[in-house]
């Protein structure tokens, strides 16, 4: 198992190349370079404000009204998501798409950037859904977040479902809601049809998407982690990188422009 920066990166890319159907995870890890925070780090989301956590449990946020209205007003504010843009990292996954190896990205992240980056939606699948839509609880009521979010900074403190009078929320899954079992099944079937699996930007802790790296490798797919900490699932890769992954995954993925992009070693 390879670990050091600059052979593991050229051993990845050397995987990447000679892989036919690659399946991708990605995490928070792959959008910090654009600013975001991940949610319980020193820094993150949910370490600066306890109530965006509490707001993330089903049962609180239908039970009570006031963390509805906390997490509208904080949305509506737009801090979380003002000049956030795409960076190397989610342009590198658009290449290896171009070129024709990527099976299926899955992604943990909410935050839509695979998409602006220009991967094709067909083949993103949003394991914990996104917060650039809306939807009610109760009905097939959805739409882009904007809509909901015009209401409230026109006056709606917690603007029910159009159609129902139901509550909304952003189109995430929350603590105690299930994931979509059709998204499940598509992101369980590309990791069994993968030749090799791309672990992007995360700790691979949260089940039960993690078990996609264990059902490739046990499929017979090559494992390659990106990622800058250990994750559970270090034991099973056949390369670990530990890096900036906006740094190295252009490389990884073959994007022109990057140092081994033709043949050349990536320095450490």
């Amino acid at each position: 198992m390879l670990t050091g920066a600059a052979d593991a990166v050229a051993a990845a890319r050397r995987l990447v190349d000679a892989a036919e159907r690659v399946t991708v995870l990605t995490g928070a890890g792959i959008s910090t370079d654009s600013g975001l925070p991940d949610f319980r780090g020193p820094k993150g989301l949910w370490t600066r404000d306890p109530a965006a956590e509490r707001a993330s449990n089903i049962d609180v946020y239908v039970s009570d009204a006031e963390v509805r209205r906390s997490n509208w007003a904080r949305r509506a504010s737009g801090a979380l998501w003002a000049d956030v843009e795409p960076n190397r990292g989610h342009e590198a996954l658009v290449q290896l798409e171009k070129r024709g190896k990527l099976r299926l990205l899955i992604t943990q992240n909410v935050d839509g950037l695979h998409q602006r980056a220009g991967s094709d939606p067909e083949r993103v699948v949003e394991i914990h859904g996104t917060t650039r839509k809306v939807q009610c609880l109760a009905c097939d009521y959805r739409d882009d977040i904007e809509v909901a979010l015009e209401r409230v900074r026109a006056g709606e403190e917690d603007p029910g479902c159009p159609l129902c009078g139901w509550i909304l929320k952003s189109a995430t899954v929350s603590f105690g809601q299930s994931l979509d079992p059709v998204d499940l099944d598509r992101a369980e079937r590309a990791s069994t049809e993968c030749d090799l699996f791309l672990a992007v930007g995360t700790t691979l802790a949260v089940s039960p998407i993690n078990r996609t790296a264990a059902i490739a490798v046990h499929s017979g797919a090559r494992l390659v982690i990106v990622n800058g900490e250990a994750t559970e699932f270090d034991p099973l890769a056949d390369v670990l990188v530990r890096a900036s992954i906006s740094e190295v995954l252009p490389a990884i993925c073959g994007m022109a422009g990057t140092a081994g992009a033709s043949g050349s070693r990536p320095r450490d």
